[in-house]
């Protein structure tokens, strides 16, 4: 492939973290992970973040924070029809109902409009998805949620390097679950984290990720120094604290060997945000000439888009479809991928819902004709002016 998908940057800060760690035998999470969860939090400029051990693990642990809170199991979390199928799926397993509203075809995000409609004396949070790296109208999700007394949890897993007026993602609302996964701009291989500003949510998070034990301070004498913790057996009514368990939790923590990778990845922060961002606005004006055929995101004056992708939904009647583009991309050294499907009526696993297809048009019209490509660091200006020539040639072959 001249275009994969992805791609990752190891650096030398990286292998050496690595290899401090296997020589000193401590490679379960202890200083590097705290160093890192402080990097994150004032990249983000966010009091508080929390590693977790996937990007659908840190959706599915902000929103179990909420049964600490009032929500009870059953209670509702509205999110949009089109997204990766890892966050309908955090919020069933973080024990509430996913209520979905269809998308906004120009942005590809949430319906603000359907949002009002859906809100029920069950809801108690909102996950909007800044999907591809494009924000979602955070200020018109702010107010409706205030207004409903919601917590607002931004799907950030796409969102480095996004900014709406000039706030980074992550910071919008009351906590941003983001992926460190390999093909993103800040990764630990696999991973995740959330970030807020609210400290007791920050603590009951430490406690979800451990199995929902009792032990979770901010630092970890015993992990991060390897000294005697004063608290562990302060309290004879429990006995050892991190062996008693204050909640239903889940086994989601990060490693130091996985820490590294990210302390290491964050060097090169500013760079890769711009290499990707170069590269996603000249596919965003390539394909200006493709405007017949195609609908493609903007980047509006109030944003930057966090360059994850580059994503292209075919127009109605289009000469050719999406599986034939698909396959002539890839026979040309262009690796695409299909840009996600309406959650609730496209994939298999949701039909227990009841929803049918027609119910969310925009979200399954995307899901049957849209596709996203890299637009990662390791491409060039020389293999994005290729990607457009290989698009042009396609056309060419198939407009008449």
């Amino acid at each position: 492939m001249r275009i994969p998908f992805g791609t990752m940057s190891l650096t030398e800060t990286s292998r050496k973290l690595i290899n401090d760690c296997l020589d000193r035998k401590r490679v379960s999470g202890g200083v590097l992970v705290r160093r890192f969860e402080d990097a994150i939090a004032n990249l983000i400029g966010v009091k508080e973040s929390v590693t977790v051990s996937s990007g659908t693990d840190a959706d599915m642990l902000a929103l179990a924070v909420l049964h600490d809170f009032g929500a009870e199991r059953g209670d509702e979390v509205i999110l949009p029809a089109l997204s990766y199928v890892a966050t309908g799926h955090a919020v069933i397993h973080a024990g509430f109902k996913p209520v979905f509203v269809d998308i906004d075809p120009t942005t590809l995000n949430i319906d603000v409009s359907a949002l009002k409609s859906a809100i029920t004396p069950r809801t108690r949070a909102i996950m909007p998805v800044h999907l591809m790296g494009k924000p979602a109208p955070m200020d018109e999700i702010n107010d409706i949620a205030r207004r409903n007394n919601l917590v607002v949890v931004e799907d950030a897993a796409e969102a480095w390097g996004a900014l709406y007026k000039g706030k980074p993602a992550g910071a919008l609302g009351d906590m941003g679950a983001f992926s460190l996964y390999v093909a993103h701009i800040i990764t630990t291989g696999d991973g995740g984290i959330v970030t807020t500003d609210r400290e007791d949510y920050a603590e009951v998070l430490r406690s979800l990720r451990g199995h929902g034990r009792a032990c979770a301070c901010k630092v970890c004498v015993s992990t991060v120094n390897g000294g005697r913790c004063e608290k562990r057996f302060a309290d004879t009514s429990v006995g050892d604290k991190r062996f008693h368990f204050q909640r239903l939790g889940y086994s989601s923590r990060m490693n130091d060997l996985e820490a590294a990778l990210g302390l290491g990845s964050m060097e090169l922060y500013d760079e890769i945000i711009a290499v990707r961002h170069r590269n996603l606005m000249a596919m965003i004006a390539g394909f200006a000439e493709f405007e017949e055929y195609f609908t493609v995101f903007p980047e509006e004056s109030h944003e930057r888009i966090g360059p994850h992708a580059f994503p292209f939904v075919l127009k109605p009647n289009t000469p050719f479809t999406r599986d034939e583009l698909s396959v002539y991309l890839q026979r040309n050294g262009v690796d695409p991928r299909t840009l996600f499907t309406s959650i609730p009526t496209q994939c298999g696993g949701y039909e227990f819902l009841g929803h049918k297809l027609g119910d969310f048009p925009h979200s399954e019209y995307v899901g049957l004709h849209g596709l996203h490509i890299g637009v990662h660091q390791d491409i060039t200006e020389d293999d994005v002016a290729y990607f457009i020539e290989v698009m042009r040639n396609f056309i060419q072959e198939h407009k008449d």
